[in-house]
């Protein structure tokens, strides 16, 4: 196996990882980003078509580089994923495509971090691979369906045309589930189960939301944050429960049809999903239910109860030269959208630069 030595591996070519990037670029430290794909941008491009960001382009920018689009536009998925390509070639960042990482270990001082393609050897490790992680959560009901039911997770829904002929049921009522079930709802009788996550009442491309968006940007990078009781209390929530509703509201649901059930789909009877005690005759069943976090391939004690890493702000005290970028509530809400990672990512950048000077003056102080 072949074994490259370097200050710092990072894993993950999104958002967080080449942002990271840019940071230690600018400061000067060597590093290396790994990604499985053999595009960058990909992640992006995956998503369901017609996808695109709740965040005006002007926010949505990383640290040097504008958003290429007008400013009070809302960028599509495959735009994103041009976008972060254009950025790694603008600064030329040392990314390397369909290396997979399969597994992170301590090794001497520093890390070995063994992927399909050889074996890295570091001081330092950024692991930025995602908000919520890509394996996805689906109940445990989902495989006494009927084989007949077509299944699909959020992250494999692409488009209607998918879909079995019949009615469809949507399972999570966040902002993802809430934007599949009205487009569905287009072609197909549609079910929507799940909670309500709420709702923010002004249209994003309205006047009223040029106005509330630099409010609504102020209080996720500087208010709810792990420094305040109010970012403390709402963090749980954040990570663990679906958001409020964005693009698409309430009203826009009950114009089109969709059956709006906001108990949970916790049974299934006869091979059917069972809502509210009654079995529903569906062709097609949505988990928008999210993603777990799944670190397995991470060999360090660093995980809590709750699956999370111990970190704070991306710095794992409990193994020095680990670090994370693009957590969920890294820092703050922003953490996990474009608007913040950049912050997260320059704090992340300057402790492992510093972690570097303490090591180079240890022989001179002994």
């Amino acid at each position: 196996m072949d074994t490259t030595e370097i200050e710092t591996v990072i894993i993950g070519a999104g958002q967080a990882g080449l942002t990271t990037g840019y940071h230690l670029q600018r400061r000067g430290r060597p590093f290396v980003i790994l990604d499985a794909s053999s595009r960058i941008g990909d992640n992006w491009r995956r998503q369901w078509d017609t996808l695109k960001l709740y965040s005006p382009a002007q926010y949505d920018g990383l640290p040097g580089l504008p958003f290429p689009a007008r400013r009070w536009s809302f960028p599509g998925k495959d735009q994103v994923g041009d976008y972060l390509e254009t950025y790694a070639r603008t600064f030329a960042l040392p990314v390397r495509l369909e290396t997979r990482v399969e597994r992170l270990e301590a090794a001497g001082d520093g890390y070995a971090v063994v992927t399909d393609r050889g074996r890295y050897l570091c001081r330092n490790v950024v692991v930025a691979t995602g908000t919520f992680g890509r394996t996805p959560r689906i109940p445990g009901l989902a495989s006494e369906l009927d084989p007949a039911i077509l299944q699909l997770h959020s992250s494999e829904y692409r488009r209607t045309g998918q879909l079995r002929d019949g009615p469809v049921l949507v399972v999570g009522a966040s902002h993802s589930g809430t934007d599949i079930a009205y487009e569905v709802a287009e072609t197909h009788p549609t079910i929507l189960a799940g909670r309500d996550c709420g709702q923010i009442p002004p249209r994003l491309d309205s006047w009223q939301m040029r106005l509330v968006f630099p409010v609504l940007i102020f209080a996720w990078k500087h208010v709810l944050t792990r420094r305040t009781p109010i970012g403390r209390r709402e963090m749980g929530n954040i990570r663990c429960h679906g958001l409020p509703m964005l693009r698409v509201k309430r009203s826009d649901l009950a114009e089109r049809g969709v059956e709006r059930v906001t108990s949970r789909v916790e049974e299934a009877r006869d091979g059917l999903p069972v809502i509210d005690g009654e079995p529903r005759q569906v062709a097609n069943v949505v988990w928008a239910t999210g993603f777990r976090q799944v670190f397995d391939w991470i060999h360090l004690p660093i995980l809590g109860e709750d699956g999370w890493p111990r970190e704070m702000r991306g710095v794992v005290a409990d193994a020095p030269g680990l670090f994370f970028c693009g957590l969920s509530f890294q820092y703050s809400f922003s953490s996990m959208v474009l608007p913040g990672v950049g912050r997260d990512a320059s704090f992340v950048a300057d402790h492992i630069v510093a972690r570097q000077k303490r090591a180079a003056k240890l022989p001179a102080a002994a």
